[in-house]
């Protein structure tokens, strides 16, 4: 059994097309939030109740839930009595590379929260044209090739298990796929944006702002983000959960050393 989450909600193109993809596979359920959640990474929801309905998509059977896509994992996790052989969540209305979008990214957040619980995870995303970065559902048409490449990245993952020294990937899709489109494994570019904040003015003359981000113009060599803006390929980033460095407490243990004594 294969579980399926998103941090777009049911009515996305991207989910869809990987629900029936995955199908051909093995049994998929799904756990999701009710509608999008983009931006909200980890994020749990403590502060108030999680409502939970069963529901169906494309054949399969699952959860809709109020909360985050961490949320829709756990609540997966508890709920499912026979537990998934893998998790991939997606396909993203929206690429998701880059650590500026990685850190923020309820997808990339969905598999990370999976990959902790101990799930082979795998998380799908597609830049899309910028015109419909705003109103994605628009844009229907694009995701049942990149759904057929996922389906066998997450066989190949069944078979084959994931590198050594991760516990999940993030896979990123250019805005044109078909048979002839070449995959190449990278790492994350680290800044992707120049955020700035839209100054506007409300009918009663007080600010409010908008908050976005131009892209930059090229990314570093072999970076996610140079495969899918600059190549138009596909980029597979292993990553792992430990963002911490313990190799380097014999590359610089005097450093580590010197601050403990201060304290």
């Amino acid at each position: 059994m294969i579980l399926v989450s998103n941090d777009d909600g049911p009515a996305s193109p991207g989910l869809r097309a990987l629900i029936r993809n995955l199908s051909k596979l093995d049994e998929v359920v799904f756990s999701i939030p009710e509608g999008p959640r983009s931006g909200s990474s980890m994020s749990l929801t403590f502060h108030k109740p999680i409502r939970i309905r069963e529901s169906e998509i494309e054949g399969a059977k699952g959860f809709i839930c109020s909360g985050s896509p961490a949320d829709a994992i756990v609540v997966a996790h508890i709920m499912l009595e026979k537990k998934p052989v893998a998790v991939a969540t997606g396909i993203n209305l929206g690429d998701n590379t880059g650590l500026q979008d990685i850190f923020s990214s309820g997808t990339v957040a969905g598999a990370l929260q999976a990959a902790l619980l101990g799930y082979k995870s795998v998380a799908f995303s597609k830049r899309i044209s910028d015109e419909f970065i705003l109103y994605p559902y628009a844009k229907t048409d694009e995701f049942e090739k990149p759904a057929q490449i996922a389906a066998k990245v997450i066989d190949f993952v069944l078979n084959r298990g994931l590198p050594s020294n991760s516990q999940l990937l993030n896979v990123n899709f250019p805005i044109k796929v078909d048979e002839n489109t070449k995959a190449m494994i990278t790492k994350a570019s680290p800044v992707k944006y120049e955020h700035y904040l839209d100054k506007r003015f409300d009918p009663r003359g007080r600010e409010y702002y908008w908050l976005w981000g131009k892209r930059l113009g090229s990314y570093p060599k072999n970076t996610d983000a140079n495969a899918v803006f600059d190549r138009g390929e596909i980029s597979i980033t292993p990553m792992r959960i430990d963002l911490s460095v313990p190799e380097l407490l014999q590359q610089d243990s005097s450093w580590y050393k010197d601050l403990v004594e201060r304290i």
